[in-house]
């Protein structure tokens, strides 16, 4: 017992730095992409190729002043960032990178938890980091921020329904909650092919779960100057940021697992196919940032509550009724 608690917590701290050197290097290579879509340099003085620009970045914000708005809810103020990067991080627990392999004689999961009802644990989680925006927005005695939080409250509900709709069509398909077995059971046929409308509707959904462009409403810097983290800076503002590009890879991960195979490939190399998958994500990510504008707000809850929705629903239906009829 006192073996597989440690083992749980060497994981758990080993997977927490790589998710935060992952999220500072995100920041980098985003800037790289942006500026080869653009023309331009992107960062290219610090360090070799520019590659020291993250470590920089994250050591001025350490040293920028520490300031707190007058009147805030100060617990709530300080709790917002915090529940941001915590919920973010959570969906690794559950998220297996590869199944089992042998190291010096002693059998290693590639996973921390092997959770039954893994999907459910994880959307029950995802629906928890619209309390770190509003919260923000809420607590931090700004109108722009309020704006901000009750935006990106809206967005979050109004895209969360689709989004869990395009996965339980993944749950009725593979007949198991198991984050695990339903990689297991993409060995011969990954479920992007048998679920490809669920698999669209999650990859749009999940722009708007991470508050990306098309769909970055609570942050809009021409409207609302930053949103419901304007009067954040320094260390709290790292933690909405870091926790943004963490749930960039939390929802890639999840899209990876579910309709790409996870960790399965040509060659018995699970982590390194898990990796590529998720940088092809990443990449689609800043190349519709770099091409899309963005939607008004009457424009992207119409998108959902009109055009989403009714394909998720129609989508789910036939896809429980071939499931009962053929399965």
């Amino acid at each position: 017992m006192t073996d597989l608690v440690l083992m749980t917590l060497i994981k758990g701290i080993i997977l927490i730095v790589i998710l935060m050197l992952m999220a500072a290097y995100m920041t980098f290579f985003e800037r790289v992409l942006l500026a080869r879509f653009q023309l331009r340099l992107g960062p290219q003085r610090v360090g070799p190729f520019g590659l020291l620009q993250p470590i920089a970045d994250g050591i001025k914000l350490l040293c920028k002043e520490r300031f707190q708005p007058k009147n805030v809810d100060v617990f709530v103020y300080w709790l917002a960032p915090a529940l941001s990067m915590f919920t973010a991080l959570f969906a690794f627990v559950l998220i297996p990178i590869g199944g089992t392999v042998t190291i010096a004689g002693h059998s290693i999961h590639l996973y921390i938890a092997d959770v039954n009802a893994g999907i459910l644990l994880l959307l029950a989680f995802s629906s928890l980091a619209v309390y770190g925006v509003v919260l923000a927005g809420w607590s931090s005695n700004d109108r722009y921020s309020l704006l901000g939080g009750l935006r990106g409250t809206a967005q979050m509900i109004s895209y969360e329904i689709p989004m869990t709709l395009s996965l339980l069509t993944v749950i009725v398909s593979s007949g198991t909650l198991s984050l695990t077995e339903i990689v297991s059971l993409q060995r011969n046929h990954w479920f992007i092919w048998t679920n490809p409308i669920s698999f669209l509707i999650y990859f749009i959904t999940a722009f708007a779960e991470t508050n990306r462009s098309p769909f970055d409403l609570p942050e809009a810097e021409q409207e609302l100057t930053g949103g419901y983290h304007t009067e954040y800076g320094g260390l709290k503002f790292a933690l909405f940021f870091l926790g943004e590009y963490i749930n960039i890879l939390a929802v890639s991960a999840i899209a990876v697992t579910l309709f790409l195979g996870g960790w399965l490939g040509p060659w018995d190399l699970p982590v390194v196919w898990f990796v590529v998958k998720l940088s092809v994500f990443f990449f689609l990510f800043v190349w519709v940032r770099a091409t899309m504008a963005r939607f008004r707000y009457n424009q992207l809850l119409a998108f959902s509550w009109k055009i989403l929705l009714p394909i998720a629903v129609i989508n789910f239906l036939v896809t429980t009724f071939f499931m009962i009829v053929f399965g």
